[in-house]
């Protein structure tokens, strides 16, 4: 705006009359910015800053016209009457004569209402019947923008002068201060009553743990906040290639989709702090997704704010209008408050659906234990000696899988050393399947030759081969309604594996010399210590039967990975051993227990009951010492021992100790020749090997097996360059 100096007055008004210009600006000035102190809105004291302006100014009415770049004004406040209408009135443009609709850049004056207004428009005629024969207007701007008018009108013709015109600059100047200080306090109240009305949402979003329960109500409460006719909240895939649309408002529509891939330019936008789009038909491409989905919706404008957790984005909630530009920055900051509260009862819900699922495993694992406990119990009672007995982490594992596919009709394959209780395992499938009441057979199919394990397989009719003098019914016949169980079925020729692979892609059968088609109604349960997929290789075992019993496969540890079962295993096995030879051991002596724990049973559970039983025979009904365990494992544990100590072994011929000593023959230099050394560092390094891989190269249980601190087997490791 133009300042107006008191100097240019003075030179217009010249060196007469009875006021002094500069005094009486000043007090006009000061008394306006008194009776505008009182206030935070101007119409609240506008009829007091009037009175301020009057001596100045000579006036009837005085006013204030807003303008917002439309083809109206609005009537701000008037002062001296209510001829010219009420504050808040709208009038449009085409109400005014191009006389009277304001569009000056600086102060004017009409001295003659009548001689220049048009009564043919609305508010020309209201001026004239106003009686108002004279008007004073200057506009009211920020900087190059004006924002509306300051008008006076007077009764009198030519009640305005130039000395006017310049007067009122300054009083313009501070009317816009007013006015501008009320625009910003208004702001403020509205942000102030946008943020309190979010405080609404934290009782109405704690109400539920699932946002799409209150999602309508979320949207009721923030329309007050961030207008809009519809509201989303879509969520990125895991692979951040797609949005699933989580939550909405109003109705579904079967032609919406529920989730849809990115396109190209949403790359762009995915991690940007905002996106405002004022018309969507103008700033989306037609042949989007986007623009199909707003288009069925009548959306017209867009605003939508990122949802982060731990720093990534990973959705969106999307504010949608019917009606263009209804978006603009300062909706951002209260748009990203409802986020935050959305965020917030999504993270809720992660955890509460964590805890869900945390509490559904512990369920079906203390399930799962009841029910290999009751299976455990039941096989002990049904099996005799064919007890499960074992709390490693490894063979809670194999019962645990058991347990979980043992109500299924699928086939499963066992696998794993020999002696690690395969048969066992499938005794326990059978009794915890459908099967139950059937039939368990069991056949292993390396202990028959293969003619006599297909007519042992599969039966035979009388007259099929030299001596079937009878009819006899297979294994799979006799397995019906139960289960089959084939053990080392690795060891079956290309013909039987061939007539095997029909059984279980068919669930049919033919005796051997018949032609009768059988119903086999069977689960089978195959076990093998070798390694099928090797003998697949070298020609020895069909491939489409791998893959028909390698449905679900268990594979069983050997002994040595389940340590703290040998004891427990020890002690069962001679309670059974005991009873079949009718004069139990009177339990197992410490030395013995060591020799038992330190042995690696190559031959696994089998083997530990084969060497108890021996025991148990020597021993008489006495204790079990080191001396009555097999040859083996006390050689084991005396080497152990030796190596550990870094002791040779004594090579063969050796003098017992006790004996008498006999003085070595000399040599030829006159000294005693000693036997040839063992290579005892060979032998302490091979212990060590042995011990890290029965731990699994965990270092603290290799040192307990071989009897050393942490500190002496990492100085062997290093001095023998094992990792």
């Amino acid at each position: 705006m133009t300042a107006v100096s008191l100097q240019e007055v003075r030179e217009e008004i010249g060196s007469g009359g009875a006021l002094v210009p500069s005094a009486a600006l000043v007090n006009v000035l000061s008394s306006m910015s008194l009776a505008m102190a009182g206030a935070l809105e101007l119409r609240d004291v506008f009829s007091r800053v009037a009175e301020s302006v009057r001596p100045l100014v000579p006036f009837d009415l005085m006013g204030i016209l807003r303008c917002d770049g439309t083809d109206r004004v609005i009537l701000y406040s008037v002062a001296g009457g209510r001829t010219l209408g009420y504050s808040g009135t709208e009038i449009p443009r085409c109400n005014f004569s191009p006389a009277l609709w304001p569009t000056m850049e600086r102060p004017s004056i009409i001295e003659d209402t009548e001689k220049v207004l048009d009564s043919s428009f609305c508010r020309d005629r209201e001026v004239l019947e106003s009686g108002m024969r004279a008007l004073l207007r200057a506009p009211l701007r920020l900087g190059s923008h004006v924002f509306g008018y300051l008008w006076f009108a007077s009764r009198t013709p030519g009640a305005f002068s130039r000395q006017h015109e310049l007067l009122i600059e300054p009083v313009a100047n501070l009317v816009t201060l007013a006015l501008e200080h009320e625009r910003l306090a208004s702001i403020e109240k509205e942000r102030r009553r946008r943020f309190d009305a979010l405080d609404a949402l934290l009782p109405t979003l704690s109400l539920s743990l699932d946002v799409r329960e209150v999602f309508e109500q979320l949207s009721v409460v923030s329309a007050s906040v961030v207008k809009h006719d519809l509201m989303t909240l879509g969520l990125l895939s895991e692979d951040r290639k797609s949005v699933r649309i989580h939550a909405y408002t109003g109705e579904k529509r079967n032609d919406v989709p529920e989730s849809f891939e990115l396109e190209p330019d949403d790359y762009d936008n995915i991690d940007s702090e905002f996106l405002i789009m004022k018309d969507v038909e103008e700033e989306l491409r037609h042949d989007s997704v986007k623009y199909r989905l707003f288009g069925l919706a009548n959306v017209r404008s867009w605003l939508r704010v990122p949802l982060r957790r731990e720093g990534q984005v990973v959705g969106g909630l999307s504010f949608l209008s019917r009606v263009p530009g209804t978006y603009v920055v300062e909706d951002v900051d209260l748009a990203r408050r409802i986020a935050d509260h959305v965020q917030l009862i999504l993270s809720h819900q992660d955890l509460a659906e964590a805890a869900r699922q945390k509490e559904k495993a512990q369920e079906e694992a203390a399930r799962l234990e009841r029910r290999v406990a009751a299976l455990t119990q039941e096989l002990e009672t049904t099996s005799g000696h064919r007890r499960v007995i074992g709390h490693s982490r490894a063979w809670k594992s194999v019962l645990s899988q058991a347990s979980k596919v043992a109500p299924t009709d699928t086939t499963v394959l066992l696998t794993g050393e020999s002696g690690t209780g395969k048969e066992v395992v499938s005794r326990f499938l059978h009794r915890g399947s459908l099967r139950v009441n059937g039939p368990f057979i069991a056949l292993n199919c390396a202990a028959l030759p293969d003619q006599l394990l297909e007519s042992e397989l599969f039966g035979y009719e009388k007259g099929a081969f030299t001596g079937a003098t009878a009819q006899k019914p297979g294994r799979i016949e006799q397995a019906a309604q139960g289960t089959l169980f084939l053990d080392e079925v690795g060891e079956m020729s290309p013909l039987v594996q061939a007539k095997l692979l029909r059984v279980l892609q068919e669930r049919e059968v033919q005796r051997l010399g018949g032609t009768k088609v059988l119903k086999a109604e069977v689960r089978v349960i195959a076990a093998t210590n070798r390694d099928l997929q090797s003998l697949i290789a070298k020609g020895l075992f069909r491939e489409d039967l791998y893959y028909r019993l390698h449905v679900f496969e268990i594979n069983l540890p050997p002994l040595r990975e389940r340590p703290e079962d040998i004891l427990p295993l020890a002690e069962a096995f001679l309670g059974e051993i005991g009873q079949d030879v009718g004069r139990p051991s009177a339990g197992i002596s410490k030395e013995a227990r060591e020799q038992i724990l330190a042995y690696p049973w190559p031959g696994n559970v089998r083997e530990l009951r084969n060497a108890l039983e021996r025991a148990v025979i020597l021993c008489e009904g006495g204790l079990i010492t080191a001396e009555h365990l097999p040859i083996s494992i006390a050689r084991h544990e005396a080497a152990t021992a030796r190596a550990v100590a870094g002791v040779a072994p004594a090579p063969s011929g050796a003098v017992p100790a006790g004996a008498p000593q006999t003085a070595p023959p000399p040599n030829g230099n006159g000294s005693a020749m000693s036997s040839a050394p063992l290579d005892i560092s060979t032998l302490e390094k091979s212990m060590v090997e042995e011990a890290l891989v029965r731990a699994k190269n965990n270092k603290s249980k290799a040192a307990k097996l071989l009897g050393l601190t942490r500190a002496q087997l990492y100085s062997r490791l290093q001095k023998y360059g094992l990792s």
